[in-house]
């Protein structure tokens, strides 16, 4: 089984660098168009795309069922586009227009950068989530932050290689798991900022309502908060078009704090997750529903 797996492991290596090289070629364009067809096609028909449909059901429960459909479509795409752009995610930079990105909320950026303070930021998968802390580094503002390893350890460094090509030298990424999260609190001991997505299930995390529904709510970002006194900034990512993006960045969350550590952690959970509806209810196609982010039915 050893060598059955190893043997898996090369092949999707080698098919991953293969791919890579494709979407090079093709440039950052023609790769966001090419994957978001792929995903667009092949996605909707996957068992998966039944948990969008029962997320979207309960979220909008008025929603047609071709409305659900066209949503999930576009998830689908906009998750293609997004692997499709990683290839060329260190090339894309501040532009007025085409492949680049801008951004809304500087202010908000530069007050932190000028004053020297750490911050926390949070999103969720909207957009392009994997955009965030490269423009966050171009604009002299490094924010560390976490991934999930792949299970094919060279697949992963791989990808882990893509990621930090686009960013600078003193951006840490770490990867999700207790060896992780004892690096991110050392990141945060020395005065790094921090960014997390905090948008999926964690199932020994806090019951937090998201849509109406109660949704476990990993509790991490609130207790760093409250720890580093550090203000916390809702920031997301906006698809413009192929490889072309907005990053808005919000003012800090204004939550007053009652020095009872478990109403305070609930409260700035409660706000995150108020946040990030007011995100996704604004443009539903632009969050990945394809997660199992509530309990399932009669839990």
């Amino acid at each position: 089984m050893r060598s059955l797996r190893g043997l898996s492991h090369i092949v999707q290596a080698t098919s991953l660098r293969g791919a890579i090289l494709l979407l090079r070629c093709l440039g950052p364009v023609n790769a966001s168009n090419f994957g978001g067809w792929v995903t667009r096609s092949i996605g909707p028909m996957l068992s998966v795309a039944r948990v969008a449909d029962r997320n979207l059901c309960h979220a909008f429960p008025d929603l047609p069922k071709t409305e659900r459909a066209r949503i999930i479509r576009a998830v689908w795409e906009n998750l293609g586009r997004t692997a499709a752009e990683l290839p060329h995610l260190s090339a894309l930079r501040r532009t007025p227009s085409g492949p680049g990105w801008e951004i809304e909320g500087e202010a908000h950026i530069e007050t932190l950068r000028n004053a020297g303070t750490q911050a926390l930021f949070f999103s969720g998968h909207l957009g392009n989530w994997e955009m965030i802390l490269p423009i966050a580094a171009s604009l002299g503002f490094p924010v560390s932050g976490f991934y999930r390893a792949a299970s094919n350890p060279t697949a992963n460094a791989i990808i882990q290689s893509l990621r930090q090509k686009a960013l600078t030298p003193n951006v840490d990424m770490f990867a999700k798991g207790p060896q992780g999260a004892r690096a991110a609190l050392s990141h945060l001991q020395s005065g790094g900022s921090l960014g997390l997505l905090v948008d999926q299930k964690m199932n020994d995390g806090i019951p937090v309502p998201f849509f109406g529904r109660t949704a476990m709510t990993a509790p991490a970002l609130a207790q760093f908060a409250l720890r580093f006194q550090a203000p916390i900034l809702p920031i997301h990512v906006t698809r413009l078009g192929p490889a072309r993006f907005r990053m808005v960045v919000e003012p800090p969350l204004n939550i007053p704090r009652t020095n009872d550590k478990k109403s305070d952690t609930y409260a700035i959970l409660l706000a995150v997750n108020q946040t990030l509806e007011r995100w996704i209810r604004a443009k539903p196609e632009s969050w990945l529903w394809l997660h199992r982010r509530w309990p399932k039915e009669g839990k």
